[in-house]
């Protein structure tokens, strides 16, 4: 079955509400957009298609390498499409938790948190390096459980198309039964902050009962309002500079600890959560956490 790309034929609507939402910002509304951190957004946006465009047909000869060797015949009975989603959504929180535990992940995904601003343009913020950090591998599975390949990859389109408008602070809450199962802006935006108890957190895409299941789940504090980006800010270089910098500058850091770290800890530069160093001259998000909490112990 020959199925398009859903997110290609969004693009319209994209550019759109990315208008909508920037006039409500200017208009009084609480979103924010300035000009250098959305054209390194779209920047980044642009280039990630073109890599999807580059790299998609290694990605689509493994998917039905593993697919030749399926464990049931499913083909596109309408049952499975919603199965499908649900699974894939799954596969796609833990592919999100680990982007977040482990560095060589992290190295791919940390594009998507550089920005410290918070509208619909940081959806689109997405990276370069997927498929060298081996994203793909969490859906492998899918196909080998016996969903053919274009009804997976339609499926991934529709959740990247569901995430893309939970990235506003034009939308504060949802329905209380909607924010129970949903990803909303609201869940997300706890994602996206760099505060100590937002840290790690809601790695849902569509579900965000997938965070209550697992534990992950932390629901926004209107009394601690959220600071977006990544612990380390990237350095403010504008242009293009600033597009590759914010694209590869996980990668250059890497390269640089395994280059300087003895034998025995280079492993650990690759594994280990984000932050890890050998000698404990860096913090984790744990470590972070763990600390803000016992300087709230210490208050109380």
């Amino acid at each position: 079955m020959d199925l398009p790309d859903p997110t290609l034929l969004a693009i319209p609507a994209f550019i759109v509400t990315m208008l909508a939402e920037a006039w409500l910002g200017r208009h009084g509304g609480r979103v924010r957009y300035t000009g250098s951190d959305t054209f390194t957004s779209l920047s980044l946006g642009i280039g990630s298609v073109l890599a999807g465009l580059i790299t998609g047909g290694a990605v689509l000869a493994m998917a039905n390498a593993v697919y030749a060797h399926r464990l049931f015949e499913i083909g596109y009975v309408w049952w499975a499409w919603p199965f499908a989603f649900v699974l894939d959504d799954l596969a796609y929180y833990w592919f999100h938790r680990t982007a977040h535990r482990v560095r060589w992940f992290w190295a791919a995904h940390v594009v998507h948190h550089s920005s410290e601003h918070y509208n619909l343009s940081t959806a689109l913020r997405q990276t370069w390096t997927g498929f060298i950090a081996l994203s793909f591998v969490f859906r492998l599975p899918l196909f080998l459980i016996g969903f053919p390949p274009p009804m997976v990859f339609f499926l991934v389109g529709l959740n990247l198309i569901y995430q893309y408008w939970i990235h506003t602070e034009a939308v504060t809450r949802m329905p209380r039964w909607f924010e129970a199962v949903m990803n909303t802006p609201s869940h997300h935006r706890v994602h996206h902050g760099t505060n100590p108890r937002y840290l790690d957190a809601n790695f849902a895409g569509v579900f965000i009962v997938w965070d209550r299941m697992f534990g992950s789940f932390v629901p926004e504090d209107d009394h601690d309002p959220i600071r977006y980006g990544i612990v380390k800010p990237l350095e403010r270089t504008g242009g293009i500079t600033g597009v590759l910098w914010a694209a590869f500058h996980e990668w250059v850091g890497i390269a640089q600890d395994l280059w300087r770290a003895p034998w025995r800890a280079k492993l650990g530069y690759l594994l280990r959560p984000p932050g890890w160093s050998h000698d404990g001259s860096r913090e984790t998000s744990d470590m972070i956490r763990a600390r803000w909490q016992a300087e709230r112990e210490d208050r109380d």
